[in-house]
């Protein structure tokens, strides 16, 4: 179980920057017109994909990877482009250490205690070492585009034993559907940045869990046709983000 000194969260004000909305992506407009150099400017952590959903993106210490569905993790160009991320400066103000078992619900139920409001975006960092890490990563997409729930069917779902890494990435507010992610939306990568994915689950044998709270959003939309075009409030767009992260809500 967690033990250490922790806090409560701050009410230090700190900007999340978002381009494009995840209503978009599930539409299938998987090209877009920010690049990795302009959206490190914004934040040093965060998560994302890029164009053709050609990778898993993660940030972490502002170094931007690129997970690919074949398992290979590269550095991000900083010419590549983004059809939707998220990204934050990251300081812990609050968090636990991990000493035993736990697994991602066990996790979850103990950031929430230590979150002040169900009501703002947390980032969140988990890293250590883990018993188990699945992981998913959607291949890259070929013109016409399919909408998000036709891409997964083809994704890469792979399960790591024994590996330390770091899953990192947000909880989002219910209000926020159609725009992130409500729930949580979180990343992996191993240490030795070799391999990684979108996260399943998980079970964390010991690690240290650090929280950060965001107050602003920026949101920055693309100026494209397809974004112009996209249904971005269809009937069934909850069921549409669970097929999407292949799992049940405020996981």
């Amino acid at each position: 179980m967690p033990d250490g000194h922790t806090e409560r969260v701050d009410d230090q004000r700190r900007t999340v920057f978002q381009t494009s909305l995840m209503s978009a992506l599930l539409d299938g407009v998987y090209d877009g017109d920010l690049t990795v150099r302009e959206l490190l400017e914004h934040g040093d952590f965060g998560l994302g994909t890029f164009n053709a959903l050609d990778g898993e993106m993660l940030v972490l210490d502002g170094v931007c990877h690129r997970l690919r569905a074949d398992g290979s993790v590269e550095r991000a160009s900083d010419d590549d482009l983004t059809p939707f991320a998220v990204v934050m400066p990251f300081e812990p103000v609050t968090g636990f250490d991990v000493t035993a078992r736990m697994s991602r619900a066990d996790v979850v139920a103990r950031i929430i205690e230590l979150e002040d409001s169900q009501n703002y975006l947390f980032a969140v960092r988990v890293h250590g070492r883990f018993e188990s890490v699945t992981t998913r990563t959607v291949r890259r997409q070929e013109k016409p585009y399919p909408p998000m729930r036709e891409a997964v069917k083809d994704e890469a779902i792979v399960t790591f034993s024994s590996i330390s890494g770091t899953v990192a990435g947000f909880r989002t507010p219910l209000y926020e559907r159609g725009i992130g992610v409500p729930g949580g939306h979180v990343h992996f990568i191993d240490d030795e940045l070799s391999t990684g994915g979108h996260v399943l689950d998980f079970v964390l044998e010991r690690g240290r869990v650090d929280i950060c709270k965001g107050s602003d959003l920026q949101l920055r939309l693309p100026l494209s046709t397809s974004f112009g075009e996209a249904d971005l409030d269809p009937d069934d767009l909850d069921d549409q983000v669970r097929n999407a992260e292949n799992r049940s809500p405020r996981s």
